[in-house]
């Protein structure tokens, strides 16, 4: 094991510097401690090469299908652990038995307290998608948490009093979603690169709350995103290993819930089960941000162009094969399998069109309990009753004991013919319209953004700079007009979109549309494909200074 010390390691922000406006007395100084710094820079040395090789192997297999003589498939090597019908997942744990209702949200102080007074099971507090990574979002995130699982999260504002309805020991069970393997953390910086930001969420949390989560009847309790590779959760379980023995901590105390939301992982779910099985809690579907992969992995080939993306749902053949493969491979290995997220939002001003919103919430949800899942997101605490309400039919607290009968193969996954698929210019401006809203709140600090009467996250830019690489690079033709999908159509609508959206900024000439655009637009045009937003824009909002603190004189 690598020697704990903090000698070369770096801190690029002020440790004692605060926001404008923190209610708490919990201060960075208390998160960024001597020890706590020393347990995320032990984890960051000892699996940080791991982590780089992994993300390299993705490009491996991104080459491979982009030469159209290689397809995603079950792995033959681990065909012995799908085999094997003994083994199975860890048994809930305490506070994870029920799910059938999780709220999501980042981990800002007012929404943590409206997500724990939600009528919800769990709250997967979120450091990744809907949190834009700022150093202030991600610090004081981990002050918010560390404070609520101590019952003094409690604040007022000169508008507002935000308080927790009850003791933390009877809300809803806390579940922290780090920032993905890809990402780093560049206001902190082990042995002159930045820190792992996966190992910095993480471990702080971890490190800080473990005991004091046991101590109120819960844990501390995971959701990993955006893995692509078995190897990739067994790195997760190693270092929670790692983490438990450190702190003296039983091994299998840790809890791990996986997003399956990469096309590549869709075809090890077993093994990912597998890989945690004494830490998992389950798969979840992370509808998003899988139709965002699909796209992703196979974006070169023509014969994977998807339509407009309202036309690609929950039903559409690669959908409805990985969700029914995700449940029967999760109940048949005794753990939770999640459904996704309903990102309505209510619409306040307009009866009639919330009356369908919901309807059409109600529809997703009986579907996914119809389906067999044991529970689902919602993104407003107003749609927890409709999720409760629902899943409140199973009669029990989850439905593992069910596993539904199914038969799914590997060109089952791949499946993108939707019927009546058809690119429009309306499509076009759809994707550029979010991805630009998105992409500008992102820069300035907000990962969770309501548009049009939705919730969205980084998952939905994502879809919409996806959707137009493919039909630029693959010249469609729109069905509304005939004409050729082309960088300069695509520019030149981009450019009305942001004089538009530019004007109607309550920002003025202090909005950030034309940063958006800057980076979004060879993107959209072909010229160039990021492997996500989020990285791509992440030099734009770190805030580190010249002069660092040699933290080994803490």
């Amino acid at each position: 094991m690598v020697k704990v010390t903090l000698d070369n390691v770096k801190l690029l922000v002020d440790i004692d510097r605060e926001p404008k406006f923190s209610p708490s007395k919990t201060t960075v100084a208390d998160i960024l401690t001597k020890d706590a710094l020393e347990f995320i820079v032990l984890l960051h040395r000892t699996f940080n090469e791991r982590r780089k090789q992994l993300l390299k192997n993705r490009q491996t297999v991104q080459k491979k299908l982009d030469s159209g003589n290689y397809s995603l498939n079950f792995l033959p090597e681990t065909e012995n652990i799908r085999n094997d019908p003994t083994w199975q997942g860890a048994i809930p744990a305490p506070g994870m038995i029920n799910r059938s209702s999780e709220i999501t949200g980042p981990p800002l102080r007012n929404m943590l307290v409206n997500a724990l007074n939600s009528e919800v099971n769990t709250y997967m507090t979120d450091f990744e998608d809907s949190a834009s990574p700022t150093w202030e979002n991600c610090i004081y995130g981990q002050v918010n948490l560390y404070d609520a699982i101590r019952d003094q999260v409690n604040f007022k504002t000169p508008r507002k009093e935000y308080k927790l309805k009850a003791p933390i020991s009877e809300l809803p069970t806390l579940i922290v979603r780090p920032r993905g393997w890809h990402m780093v953390d560049k206001h902190l910086l082990v042995d002159d690169e930045p820190i792992s930001a996966s190992i910095m969420d993480f471990g702080l949390y971890f490190y800080h709350n473990a005991f004091a989560l046991l101590k109120i009847g819960k844990g501390p309790y995971f959701y990993l995103p955006k893995m692509e590779h078995h190897l990739e959760a067994k790195l997760w379980n190693d270092i929670f290993n790692v983490a438990q023995d450190y702190i003296g901590m039983p091994r299998g105390t840790i809890r791990a819930t996986v997003l399956i939301e990469t096309l590549p992982a869709a075809f090890q779910m077993e093994e990912i089960i597998y890989q945690l099985r004494y830490h998992s809690s389950g798969l979840n579907c992370g509808r998003w941000d899988y139709i965002f992969s699909t796209i992703k992995r196979l974006r070169n080939l023509p014969g994977h162009v998807l339509p407009n993306r309202d036309l690609v749902t929950m039903t559409s053949p690669f959908m409805d094969a990985y969700v029914k493969r995700l449940i029967n491979t999760c109940h048949r290995r005794g753990v939770h399998a999640m459904g996704g997220m309903a990102a309505q939002i209510p619409i306040k001003d307009d009866p009639k069109a919330n009356e369908a919103a919901m309807a059409k919430v109600r529809n997703d949800k009986i579907r996914e309990l119809t389906n067999g899942h044991d529970g689902s997101w919602v993104a407003h605490p107003a749609l927890a009753p409709i999720c409760n309400e629902v899943f409140s039919n199973m009669g029990t607290a989850n439905q593992i004991h069910y596993v539904p009968e199914t038969t799914v193969t590997a060109s089952d996954l791949t499946n993108t013919k939707i019927e009546g698929a058809e690119v429009t210019v309306a499509g076009i401006v759809q994707n550029l319209d979010i991805g630009l809203q998105y992409m500008e709140a992102w820069l300035r600090g907000s990962g969770c953004v309501p548009i049009n009467n939705l919730m969205e996250d980084a998952a939905t830019a994502e879809v919409s700079r996806c959707q137009l690489y493919q039909w630029v690079t693959h010249k469609v033709k729109l069905s509304d007009t005939g004409e050729q999908v082309t960088p300069a159509l695509t520019k030149r609508i981009l450019e009305e979109q942001v004089a538009k959206l530019s004007a109607a900024s309550p920002l003025g000439d202090k909005n950030k549309f034309a940063l958006a655009a800057k980076y979004f637009l060879p993107e959209i045009t072909g010229e160039k494909f990021s492997e996500f937003l989020t990285t791509l824009l992440y030099d734009e909002i770190v805030t580190a200074k010249s002069a660092p603190t040699d933290l080994a004189k803490l």
